[in-house]
């Protein structure tokens, strides 16, 4: 059409590209569009904002920004739709300030914004537990006059309940139901009685999820007969939210009940059900009831998933009936759902807590052949168990496999090291406490374990070489004073004097501060081998020490 010089307006342009973009082919349009700005053709409102809500739609944020800003440089000012569905999208792309600097512009544009970009902004600031920012938003919406409908509030109680605000939430569900009571009802409801809006289910669900995330389940249940009442029949989510938190509280009987009830309204219970009830199950140690859902789950062609059997896998081996685990293990192969590293691990973990060191260690090898890569935490297991069997060459070994394999320092943020995994198994592994420190994991963990355990065995020579890596790597972290101490107690006892005292001169140039037990080891070192000078040397040297940090070390010491 172009090249046989047909004139083109403003319908050809937008029906083409809405066309480009309902077939998936976004970066084509965009090109398209700017080819035909290019040769003069400058689309209207509409057809922008087609392009840019198609472009939003499919996540292409950037480059629906880059039309946004093209069409205002073409004298273009964008419409109500345009400047909401831009906002929209930024927001859920996480771009909140520049979807408020948007929002901000369109003000400044005499752009009235509606309850969708009044509602999509609040509900992203929430999210991002901005509530100052979200209630000023508020404020400025009834102030404009813009009223609030269902939506709204159902995002403020949503987004309420992400940002652990629950009774605020709560506040909102209750004035939405006509209780003139709530506290809050001059900033939320500055509306007649006659024109409060209805919760409706997606309102309800986002505060029975809210409210048994934070334990409350004694009030989503209730809140659950409140829906009846009203005539909002729940569905599945709500069903699930509640038996989730019914069993995270360890309320079984109660988690039992809805889960007949659901039954009973003729919803069919899904993987995520099955998944809180097996969980809580095991928790409580009810092992019979475990089997019996699983049976449920077969006979109402539920298939479990890899995380269902994890759970077992798991929930089994922490009450001490491994081989029953393995089986299932081996089950789930057959059934055609193949393990992945958590299973293997929580499975490794079982045998290795029960002495099977040598089917940790096959388990591993299969793990491996199979193509499934093993994690930090793996690693971690292995290492561990293999140190507490005394088989410390085969745990060194694992260590330098995991370092080829690995960054040195660093194997990831510990947030995706840690996805699948409950919290009660890296509790079991003494994890849990390093992960709250470090915002990535520290393989220098590792290297204490090992340093440790060569220490307890005599095998000196191997800690401190260990001990030197970890000192002289600028990709590993300085070594702890705990682990100096300790390996130079004993060398000294060992009669490596000279040994002691160059891990003594590498423990300050690494800025490692001695305390007062290191200088007694070392000073029993010296005696041991009849160096007697050097010792009364070393002795005088710390009485003329500043007697305010000496008194510091013997009240530590102590």
């Amino acid at each position: 059409m172009l090249d046989f010089g047909v004139v083109l307006n403003k319908v050809n342009v937008s029906n083409f590209a809405r066309c480009l973009c309902g077939a998936g082919k976004f970066d084509k349009a965009f090109k398209i569009i700017c080819e035909i700005m290019s040769k003069g053709f400058v689309p209207d409102d509409s057809t922008y904002s087609k392009v840019i809500g198609f472009l939003c739609d499919a996540s292409k944020v950037e480059k629906a920004f880059l039309l946004f800003e093209e069409m205002k440089k073409n004298g273009i000012v964008p419409s109500v739709y345009t400047y909401t569905t831009s906002i929209d999208s930024f927001c859920k792309a996480g771009l909140i300030q520049r979807a408020r600097n948007w929002f901000d512009e369109m003000l400044g544009d005499g752009c009235t914004p509606n309850v969708v970009t009044y509602t999509s902004l609040i509900h992203a600031y929430l999210k991002a537990r901005k509530v100052f920012d979200a209630n000023k938003l508020f404020e400025m919406m009834l102030l404009k006059g813009c009223k609030p409908n269902v939506v709204t509030y159902t995002a403020l109680i949503d987004g309420y309940c992400k940002a652990g605000q629950i009774d605020k939430a709560c506040q909102i569900d209750a004035r939405m139901q006509g209780d003139i009571e709530s506290s809050d009802k001059d900033m939320y409801f500055k509306l007649d009685d006659n024109d409060c809006e209805t919760p409706n289910i997606i309102t309800y669900g986002a505060l029975v999820d809210g409210l048994c995330k934070a334990n409350r389940v004694k009030e989503a249940r209730e809140l659950l007969d409140t829906m009846s009442i009203q005539g909002c029949e729940p569905n599945q989510i709500v069903y699930d939210a509640l038996i989730d938190g019914f069993c995270k509280t360890g309320k079984l009987e109660n988690a039992q009940e809805v889960f007949v009830k659901m039954s009973e309204r003729g919803y069919s219970p899904n993987l995520y059900t099955y998944s809180s009830l097996i969980n809580s199950l095991f928790k409580e140690k009810r092992l019979d009831l475990v089997l019996k859902v699983l049976s449920k789950m077969l006979e109402n062609s539920c298939t479990p998933n890899v995380v269902i059997y994890t759970d077992m896998i798991d929930g089994l081996c922490k009450v001490g009936k491994t081989d029953e685990a393995y089986k299932l293990m081996l089950k789930m192969e057959e059934v055609g759902c193949y393990p992945n590293v958590i299973t293997y691990t929580a499975m490794i973990d079982g045998f290795g807590k029960i002495g099977k060191i040598e089917q940790c260690l096959e388990l591993y090898r299969n793990m491996c052949s199979k193509g499934c890569a093993p994690n930090f935490i793996t690693y971690r297991v292995l290492i561990n168990h293999c140190c507490s069997t005394g088989l410390l060459d085969e745990a060194h070994r694992l260590l330098d496999e995991m370092k080829q394999t690995y960054s040195p320092r660093h194997i990831s943020s510990y947030h995706k090291i840690i996805e699948g995994f409950n919290r009660e198994f890296i509790t079991s592994i003494g994890l849990l406490d390093e992960l709250s420190e470090n915002e990535s994991v520290p393989v220098e963990s590792l290297f204490r374990i090992l340093i440790d355990n060569f220490i307890k065995a005599g095998r000196l020579e191997v800690a401190l070489n260990l001990l030197e890596e970890i000192s002289s790597s600028s990709s590993l972290a300085v070594a702890n004073k705990y682990l100096y101490t300790s390996l130079i107690e004993s060398l000294s006892h060992a009669s490596k004097v000279d040994k002691a005292f160059e891990l003594y001169a590498s423990m300050i140039n690494n800025n490692v501060v001695p305390e007062l037990s290191t200088f007694v080891h070392l000073i029993k070192g010296l005696a041991r081998v009849g160096k007697w000078q050097e010792a009364l040397q070393l002795s005088d040297s710390i009485c003329q020490m500043d007697i305010r940090w000496l008194h510091e070390e013997v009240t530590n010491a102590n």
